[in-house]
């Protein structure tokens, strides 16, 4: 399967650069996916469409502010993106603003000493031993909005640390929102639980696994980074229980859909672990029944899914009509439930 059929042409104004001012006043486009049918809702609108007894589950990862900025003993700036916790105080994580060539860079973050080195497809950065490095990211960190997102030259508005998260968000971990549960508010959680919508969490830490996008010319040859997630013996439970009961599974996002698939793809009922599930078109889904999402880049791994889930043509074309219609893309934009 060749990537570039995962491409489509989206005008610059329809990638959303602020969310709207009420979270559940997004648009929501509905794909049905048998009919081929579309409607053009607003995500307040959402419950419509759940029945008592469906599951919804949250992704309720935590996004942390993973971005900073560091200087070079030139002066130079490099910016640097954490990513995972390997010790105490060294992390994987992404450097932007490093030579061609360069193996390892002393720099500072704020008044505090680091070292980057190259570790392959990322690289490290390691703090001395007496640094405490999640107060250094509290203090010098910025919440890690991706690149298509533009702020002023320092890349913050205080706006941000509040709606590039979830309204659920527990743990602490991710370095990008789960975009589909950006809409949610509590008020509209608690009418779905009135209506007797099951509310189930689940946790994905979303790293780079989530958002590099695919450089293979062949869809198969890509490999997905791993990220950890988390689901408790509670919640498996549940989910099944609402299943055999004539449920279904509402899955709020595509990192929502990896945890489920692959937990129950696995079978050995464990909690915790790392996910590089890859899916894409072809694709056998085990444990989603309705997927909940936003519009995804092109040639990146959620559109892929979500092209696996709606079918591909059924969703480029609705793409399409969302493009027509005005419909807002991406981390801060619209909405899609697609059953």
């Amino acid at each position: 399967m060749r990537i570039e059929e995962f491409d489509y042409t989206l005008p610059k104004e329809l990638i959303a650069q602020h969310p709207e001012d009420e979270r559940a006043s997004s648009r929501l486009l509905v794909l049905n996916r048998e009919k081929r049918t579309v409607e053009h809702r607003y995500f307040k609108d959402v419950k419509d469409y759940f029945r008592p007894g469906d599951v919804l589950v949250l992704n309720d990862t935590r996004v942390f502010p993973a971005r900073i900025a560091a200087v070079k003993p030139t002066g130079g700036r490099v910016e640097i993106l954490m990513v995972e916790e390997l010790t105490r105080t060294t992390w994987s994580c992404l450097a932007k603003g490093l030579k061609k060539g360069v193996v390892e860079q002393e720099i500072k973050v704020g008044t505090v000493s680091a070292t980057v080195r190259y570790a392959g497809d990322t690289w490290e950065i390691s703090f001395p031993e007496e640094v405490n490095v999640r107060d250094v990211l509290d203090k010098y960190g910025r919440m890690p909005l991706p690149p298509y997102i533009k702020r002023e030259k320092n890349g913050y508005d205080s706006s941000d640390f509040d709606r590039y998260q979830t309204v659920y968000a527990e743990r602490l971990g991710s370095i990008a929102a789960p975009t589909a549960g950006l809409h949610f508010t509590g008020e509209l959680l608690r009418d779905l639980t009135e209506q007797g919508v099951i509310i189930a969490n689940i946790t994905l830490h979303i790293g780079i696994g989530t958002f590099f996008l695919i450089k293979k010319e062949t869809v198969e040859d890509h490999q997905m980074h791993r990220e950890w997630y988390n689901i408790e013996r509670g919640t498996a439970e549940a989910i099944q229980t609402a299943r055999a009961a004539g449920g279904r599974v509402i899955a709020v996002g595509t990192s929502a859909v990896r945890t489920l698939e692959t937990f129950f793809s696995k079978g050995d009922g464990a909690e915790s672990g790392y996910s590089d599930l890859f899916i894409y078109p072809g694709y056998r889904f085990k444990a989603v029944d309705i997927l909940l999402t936003n519009f995804h880049l092109p040639r990146s791994t959620p559109l892929l899914l979500t092209s696996a889930f709606a079918g591909k043509e059924n969703l480029l074309s609705s793409y399409a009509v969302a493009i027509e219609k005005g419909y807002r893309f991406y981390s801060y934009g619209d909405a899609m439930l697609i059953q």
